[in-house]
């Protein structure tokens, strides 16, 4: 069993990868651990758990901003901010419903390493675009520093946007600042029913070109859609959000039933706690939970919303599986069955025609070390990911060959 260390402070932290270079000792970097699974697995000589880094350091509501240790749990952080009407914009998702790992354990350190965010991304942005400051201690274990408490601050290289998404290749965060927005009055999710998936795309390709100002936009067919509380029309379900105050939803929700009756005759509407838990379970991908088919691989994929529906069905139709769409298409969430190497040959190729990427988001262990869970890089943007690491982590000590080879 390898050694754990659990830094009490930004010194100590400093001081843990300072021994670990001067070993030679690989690190895996984990926060609560929740997100574990994914990529390659770490073959490491110890592991820094840096949930012991918890805690709101600064919270002013009416500046709109947010500073927390990294290892502050994602739970923690909603709940505070929601006593005083607000939210993440990014809309998070947590993994622990398809890993099967504890629900609400994620930290806020870790949702921004991995850019993780929700079906409000079409209309707030992804966790990057929220991300306003940091401290961490990279790989070197040199403390540094970047960005700050406002939203224009643009002192230097706007590190943040580096950070999001290196699943800690390249340093360790202790102190994250983001940006949280008031929550809105009301919602509404206006539903077309029984559509296609390419008609139900040019649907919400047809609503997000309009002023209905959706902040979200998704697909379901029947059988995943009866796994949520939309599930009682027994029909594929398109569904379209409509947010904020009262009147401006009324009248939006309007104008998206009139468009989304172009494309499908047959509508309904969710409000209230069911228009919630419906977005918490696409949020957070429930219908492909683990629970009792956690050897079926689940697939994320981005690609053009025009080329949505032919992805799914070309690789649905050779591996079998269900598939579902949000941000208007643009992201397909695939649990498929269990094949040969997770089928990744025929999602690759997909992906490679329509133009995208794909990352394996579940999968046991023995297979994502065999396969590139994550989408592999045109070759000259693959020479900056190795320069970059190379700058950061040298020695390779943090979370080395996670999201790629060397990286």
């Amino acid at each position: 069993m390898s050694d754990i260390f659990k830094p009490r402070d930004d010194k100590d932290l400093e001081a843990i990868i300072q021994a670990a270079l001067s070993r030679d000792t690989v690190l895996e970097v984990i926060g609560a651990g929740t997100k574990r699974t994914i990529g390659r697995p770490v073959q490491a000589g110890a592991t820094l758990d840096i949930s012991g880094l918890s805690g709101v350091t600064l919270y002013e509501p009416n500046e709109l901003v947010l500073t927390a240790r990294a290892g502050t749990p994602l739970a923690v952080i909603e709940e505070a901010i929601a006593a005083t009407g607000q939210q993440l914009a990014f809309e998070p998702i947590d993994y622990a419903a398809v890993l099967g790992t504890p629900r609400g354990a994620a930290t806020l350190g870790g949702v921004l390493a991995c850019n993780l965010s929700g079906p409000r991304r079409l209309c707030a942005g992804a966790a990057r675009d929220h991300f306003l400051g940091f401290s961490a201690v990279s790989g070197r274990g040199e403390t540094f520093k970047s960005g700050g408490r406002v939203v224009k601050n643009v002192t230097g290289y706007d590190l943040c946007k580096l950070m999001a998404g290196s699943w800690g290749t390249l340093a360790v965060m202790t102190d994250v600042t983001i940006k949280v927005l008031p929550r809105p009055e009301t919602e509404e999710t206006v539903l077309a029913l029984g559509l296609a998936p390419a008609d139900a795309v040019k649907a919400m390709t047809a609503i997000m070109g309009s002023r209905c100002e959706a902040s979200g936009a998704a697909h379901l067919p029947a059988h995943v859609a009866l796994r949520t509380t939309a599930g009682k029309h027994h029909a594929p379900v398109t569904a379209i959000r409509i947010d904020g105050v009262a009147p401006s939803v009324a009248h939006r929700v309007r104008e998206a039933r009139e468009i989304l009756g172009v494309f499908a005759p047959d509508g309904a509407t969710l409000s209230g706690t069911a228009s919630t838990e419906f977005w918490t379970a696409v949020r957070h991908v429930l219908p492909f939970a683990a629970t009792g088919k956690a050897e079926r691989p689940l697939w994320r994929i981005s690609v053009p919303p025009s080329a949505a529906a032919k992805v799914a069905d070309d690789i649905c139709g050779a591996l079998g599986g269900e598939a579902m769409w949000d941000w208007a298409g643009g992201l397909i969430w695939i649990e498929c069955l269990p094949v040969e190497n997770a089928g990744a040959g025929i999602v690759r190729r997909a992906i490679r025609e329509a133009g995208g990427h794909a990352t394996l988001i579940r999968a046991p262990a023995a297979l994502r070390a065999t396969v590139d869970v994550f989408q592999d890089d045109a070759a000259p943007v693959a020479a900056l990911s190795r320069r970059i690491k190379q700058g950061f982590d040298p020695k390779g000590v943090l979370n080395p060959g996670r999201m790629w080879a060397g990286v």
